[in-house]
């Protein structure tokens, strides 16, 4: 019985390698820790992003993934604050509504004697930890104030130290090698610790104090205080990613940091439109949503681009980001020029197999982590993802119809030529007339569509389908990248190319329908494979279909039954895949969970053939979901379970908070509600049947801009009808279309 309990055994752990193996290979994230169970506090800037438990302490240990990162490499992994040898009591901690700060309250313990008996009671100390991030450095001050009646002595220790690992490390790949930790140099108010990289370059930390501790070791530092009844003490401390020359002394610094930190962000905010409603709830989730935009957004020399997520996804995205930018376009243009110019400027000009890059090829994702630089992932420039470029293109023709933007526009004509070029020649690889993917090389992404797990594309038997794959979505997106270019080309002066592209995209409508849709499932199927048999499973890839225009008016009556059937709509949102498929799991990344970026496209693609209210029950899902969640903000996912009464909804253990899609998911909402669009040459902003969901009575929009002018628009709900009640600008007026 033993020998077979233990070949069991054996046999159990070589199927967790071997799963694990796989799940290295395809970056896959083990969820051997619950994000939403640390519901931890985050902070963001520039290349820097820091995670942090409810006290303000980075915690090590094993699927941790706590600490400061620096360009994908974790600068800081733990991080822990005790009195006199104790942690101290949790009262409270937030971030600002600005995400600037965060801010941690914190009480003494039970301080107990040598006889055994309580020496001093809990509640006595406070202390109150005051932390932003900028320039690639936390800075912190810790205030400790004496509310009891007698002086007291006590000991605040700071323990810390820094792995230098990579983040795929952290996200769970194993590495038979790692770099070399160098000796850390302790000076009597700073340490630095250091690592060389098998990449041979040098990664450091550098920790400062004042006042200058007691004791000062390569992993604390311990500081000896009186404090008289009622008297405060300041200690303040930076964690940086890099050294800071010699200047002046640290609590100027941080008071300094801290202004350029909230200027920083009241710029951001300050740049598109603001939003107010009857409901409190509803505002605290779009200044949730605002400000993570604008901290998720990294400012380069194109403008600012939104970073997908935390944590595992702060960098540059190509889909993620274009989709943000989408989803923003009406309120802050701003980002989609940002976007556009930096993936314009990344384009893939050559032949690439190790990057699945083609000339044209718009960006996936951008690392810069040792692990990348050293080819152990394959993202240091990676291209691996079948939609970033047409959506480039319906981007910029969405930006153009926007703004009106025409030089901007001229200056990335070429890079639009090529994304159009490359659709043509390597998209539609057996010239069938549908983009289809498959990786150029073992070390590429399976599945190269925004559902990229290994198991996301299938047939209704839950056979995994064999590329090159043809997506529903992607069809779609093509189909839209020839509108835009038809609209690009208009603006050009180039009517004759208008006209094609024109044509093009009705020829794709009707090759489409009869392709991918299926009568006998009243919805577009999933994909194509790579025998061009269509995966007959009910999605909600087919509701970007609506999204981007591709359906034709007689199916979308039929496809906005299936979506919003009890199998595909759980309360909360539309499910990746309908309970009624061979591989539904609620559980799963992306076959039965519910994502609030999907929902939130479409709701668009509702809106766009006239099914407002479907649209609103949409919007009002996610919004009760956010009501549910910490802080008010929408994750990356969560669980596709059914919505039960007066409950919330059940949470990914994994999914990144904040994301960039997810909180701009809201905001998309409002203007697929409200049918919003722009005709910049009349300065006309449209309503085109304008829909509000129950839960606001009234919304006003400030300062939307429109060409040169800005304009406020007030709506109010009345007896179900939106009535607007003011609209006034000197230079732009609002029409609303029936």
């Amino acid at each position: 019985m033993a020998s077979t309990t233990q070949s069991q055994s054996d046999m159990a752990k070589a199927g967790l390698e071997r799963s694990l193996s796989q799940m290295n290979t395809q970056f896959f994230i083990p969820a051997t820790a619950s994000l939403h169970e640390r519901r931890p506090r985050t902070l963001k800037h520039g290349d820097s992003f820091a995670v942090f438990d409810h006290s303000g302490d980075a915690i090590s240990g094993p699927g941790s993934p706590e600490g400061l990162y620096y360009r994908d490499t974790r600068h800081l992994s733990h991080l822990f604050l005790t009195v006199d040898g104790q942690r101290p009591i949790l009262l409270s901690s937030g971030l600002r509504d600005d995400n600037t700060m965060l801010t941690c309250d914190l009480a003494n313990p039970d301080f107990i004697g040598a006889d055994g008996r309580v020496e001093v009671e809990h509640d006595i100390i406070h202390l109150r930890r005051t932390r932003f991030l900028w320039n690639s450095a936390v800075y912190e001050r810790i205030t400790v104030r004496n509310f009891d009646k007698q002086a007291r002595r006590m000991s605040i220790g700071i323990g810390f130290d820094a792995d230098f690992r990579d983040l795929f490390e952290i996200r769970g790949s194993t590495r038979p090698r790692r770099g070399t930790m160098m000796p850390p140099e302790v000076l009597p108010d700073a340490v630095t610790l250091r690592y060389r990289g098998l990449d041979d370059r040098d990664r450091m930390t550098q920790i400062e104090f004042h006042p200058m501790p007691q004791e000062l070791t390569a992993t604390q530092a311990r500081f000896e205080i009186a404090i008289s009844p009622g008297e405060r003490c300041t200690i303040f401390m930076r964690i940086g990613c890099m050294a800071e020359p010699p200047g002046d002394d640290l609590p100027k610094r941080f008071l300094k940091s801290l202004r350029e930190a909230m200027q920083g962000s009241r710029l951001a905010l300050a740049r598109g439109a603001t939003i107010e409603s009857s409901n409190q709830l509803f505002n605290q989730v779009t200044r949730r949503a605002v400000a993570d935009i604008a901290m998720l957004s990294t400012e380069t020399e194109y403008g600012p681009y939104p970073y997908a997520g935390i944590p595992w996804f702060s960098t540059i995205f190509g889909r993620d980001a274009i989709i943000t930018a989408m989803q923003t376009l009406w309120l802050d243009p701003a980002i989609s020029r940002g976007v556009l110019g930096y993936l314009a400027a990344h384009q893939a000009t050559d032949f690439d197999p190790a990057a699945d890059a083609e000339p044209g090829k718009i960006l996936h994702e951008v690392r810069h982590g040792e692990m990348a630089e050293l080819g152990e992932v394959p993202f240091r420039h990676y291209y691996g993802s079948i939609d970033s470029t047409p959506l480039f293109v319906m981007l910029a023709g969405a930006y153009v119809e926007r703004t009106d933007d025409i030089p901007f526009l001229a200056g990335i004509r070429d890079h639009v030529e090529a994304a159009l070029n490359w659709i043509d020649v390597y998209g539609d690889r057996d010239g069938d007339g549908f983009v289809e993917y498959g990786r150029l090389t073992d070390a590429g992404l399976v599945n190269q569509g925004w559902k990229d797990s290994h198991d996301s594309v299938f047939h209704a038997d839950g056979t995994i389908a064999r590329g090159p794959i043809a997506l529903a979505e992607v069809q779609a997106y093509v189909f839209g990248a020839w509108n835009a270019a038809a609209t690009i080309y208009d603006r050009l002066g180039e009517e004759d190319r208008a006209r094609h592209y024109r044509e093009r995209a009705s020829q794709l409508r009707e090759t489409f329908d009869a392709a991918f849709f299926d009568e006998e499932l009243g919805t577009y199927v999933l994909a194509l494979d790579g025998h061009k048999r269509p995966c007959r499973v009910r999605s909600s890839n087919a509701g970007h279909v609506l999204f981007a225009g591709l359906a034709r008016e007689d199916r979308a009556a039929a496809v906005v039954r299936s979506l919003m059937a009890p199998a595909s709509f759980s309360g909360w949102g539309i499910r990746t895949v309908a309970s009624t498929e061979a591989r539904y799991n609620p559980m799963s990344y992306h076959n039965g969970s519910i994502w609030p970026h999907d929902n939130s496209l479409i709701a668009a693609g509702f809106s766009r053939y006239g099914y407002r209210k479907e649209a609103a029950r949409i919007f009002e899902g996610l919004f009760a979901a956010a009501t549910y969640v910490d802080q008010m903000r929408l994750p990356e996912l969560f669980c596709g379970f059914p919505r039960r009464r007066a409950q919330g909804p059940t949470f990914y253990p994994v999914a990144c908070s904040p994301q960039a899609w997810a909180a701009a998911a809201p905001l998309f909402l409002i203007q697929a509600s409200l049918g919003l669009n722009f005709d910049t040459d009349a300065r006309q902003v449209q309503l085109i049947e304008p829909t509000l969901p129950g839960f606001l009575d009234t919304l006003t929009l400030r300062g939307l801009p429109i060409g040169e002018a800005k304009i406020d628009i007030e709506l109010a709900n009345l007896a179900g009808n939106v009535v607007v009640k003011s609209a006034h600008d000197s230079q732009a007026r609002v029409l609303i279309l029936t």
